[in-house]
Formats: structure tokens, sequence, C-alpha cells
């Protein structure tokens, strides 16, 4: 006797306890982790805060709340990352366009790329420009370092001269020669 009151104890619970616990679950049902490196039970990444900014811009910016990693129960997939942006150690990246998959996305990105690369080079020609000039007006007319500054200002404007002309020659090649999305002009 004492044995079928455990057993219907047991089935009692599995058929009243159990089903409850799994209508729970999938009302609230996440993923493991989120494109931003935040995975459940652990700490957010140092970053984690302006990435949700760029990839889940409607998403809270409590990781405790995981609005990044719930599981829409009408999709049954996890929260999209807002389309045509990644996100990159160097920041957001974002195409303007709707997703990486449109015509023009590829160079949208690329051209990003060259805009911080050239704006490198120009700070480094100009800092270079400062450095001559100051090494000319602290020569006291001595010729070894007027001339070392003249290199180095002559060597600056020949590389802004060649980064110039490399731009030019990307966005030339890009759009009248292989006539690359995102590179026309027209």
């Amino acid at each position: 006797m004492r044995k079928l009151f455990l057993v219907f104890i047991l089935i009692f619970f599995v058929f009243v306890t159990l089903p409850k616990i799994i209508v729970s679950q999938e009302n609230q049902r996440f993923v493991t982790c989120d494109l931003c490196g935040y995975c459940q039970g652990k700490n957010p990444p140092s970053n984690w805060e302006q990435c949700r900014a760029c990839l889940y811009p409607e998403a809270n910016n409590n990781p405790a709340t995981g609005d990044t990693l719930k599981i829409n129960p009408e999709t049954n997939n996890p929260p999209t990352p807002a389309l045509g942006r990644w996100y990159t150690f160097l920041g957001c990246v974002n195409t303007n366009l709707g997703s990486f998959e449109q015509e023009g996305a590829a160079a949208s990105v690329v051209q990003l790329f060259l805009n911080i690369i050239f704006s490198l080079v120009g700070a480094a020609s100009l800092i270079s420009l400062l450095y001559g000039a100051f090494i000319i007006l602290t020569s006291q007319n001595n010729p070894e370092k007027i001339n070392l500054g003249k290199r180095i200002i002559f060597g600056a404007i020949f590389g802004l001269i060649f980064a110039i002309s490399a731009v030019f020659l990307i966005s030339f090649i890009g759009d009248k020669i292989l006539k690359l999305p995102g590179f026309q002009t027209n």
C-alpha cells in the first residue's frame, strides 16, 4: 500500500507540476549568447553597452533583463541585430543600407575603413610637418639640423601626396573600371 501511495504521489507530481514548469519556461526562452559576447550567467564584456547600442538598438541597456537573449515566441528566433550594422573593434560599422546582402554594402564598409586609414595618414603627415618645422626653427643655423628638418617636411608632403593619389586611384578603379556599387558617383 505504501508503494502504491508513493507511485500515486509521483504521478501526481509529474502530471500536475511539471507542465507548469515547462509552460513557464516556454514563455521566457533565452539563447545562450548574443552577438556582443554576453552569455547567460556571466558578466558582460567591457564594451557590451556599445555593441548593444549598435546591434540591438531597441534592447534595454541592462544585461540582467536579457533583452538581447530573449527568443521571440512567434518567430521562434533569437533577437536579430539591426540590419546593415556590424560591431568591430573600431566601433559600429553602419552600411546605411537595410542589410549587408544588398548591393553596395561591402563598398560602404571598405570606404569606412579607407576613411579611417587616410585620416590617420593625414594626422601623421601633419605631425611630421610640425616636427620638421620645429627642428628648422630650433636649428640655430646648424646646416645638418636644417637639412634634417627639410627632409622631414618633404617626406610629410610626399607621403600626403601619395595618400591622396591612393584615394583617387582606389575611387577611380572602383567607379570607372570595376563599376563597383557604392563607389559609383552617378
